[in-house]
């Protein structure tokens, strides 16, 4: 059982890395996360539904809110996860899910994260010459619009689902988080 963290020590990230179900299982996976809600933002539709959202005009984006103990994992620990469970070359796509809310994203909560994002962003351009230009984009968080019930937990309530069987449950096994 995990020793609870006195939540005025935990920090917030918010990433949108295409379906939020494969998003949080990964993030879910990883020690040091507390929370990791599924939700949209990024738009400016006020409340959207995911019968919105899927309909691809409220600007809005799948992602995840991530609480974290930054103690035992770093911002930078999440982007380097971030950049390695996703493909962030491809515009409005991962994978079978297309469309503007399956866009690479990550939504910064202070001038910090921004300026981390941003060399994170660099490094791996860098350092992978070949990779076709990263199309992520970085900006300032907005309002972040937690998805529907149902969307919580997806991967812990649906894990023999073919969703999860074929496309989560391959991702978590690359990443070595299938604990």
């Amino acid at each position: 059982m995990k020793t609870p963290v006195d939540p005025s020590q935990l920090e917030t990230a918010t990433l949108a890395a295409g379906c939020f179900w494969c998003t949080e299982a990964v993030f879910q996976a990883l020690d040091g996360v507390e929370t990791v809600v599924s939700g949209y933002t990024g738009g400016a539709v006020p409340s959207p539904t995911y019968k919105q959202i899927c309909g691809g005009q409220t600007g809005h984006a799948e992602a995840t809110q991530i609480s974290f103990d930054p103690k035992q994992v770093s911002y930078d620990e999440l982007l380097d996860l971030f950049w390695r469970m996703h493909d962030p070359t491809t515009p409005n796509r991962q994978g079978a899910d297309v469309g503007t809310q399956y866009r690479s994203a990550i939504f910064a909560h202070s001038s910090e994260q921004q300026q981390q994002a941003e060399a994170s962003r660099d490094a791996l351009a860098k350092n992978n010459p070949k990779l076709a230009p990263i199309v992520t984009e970085i900006v300032p968080a907005t309002i972040f619009y937690p998805a529907e019930d149902y969307h919580q937990d997806y991967f812990q309530n649906n894990a023999n689902a073919p969703y999860c069987s074929f496309v989560i449950k391959p991702k978590l096994r690359k990443l070595k988080l299938d604990k």
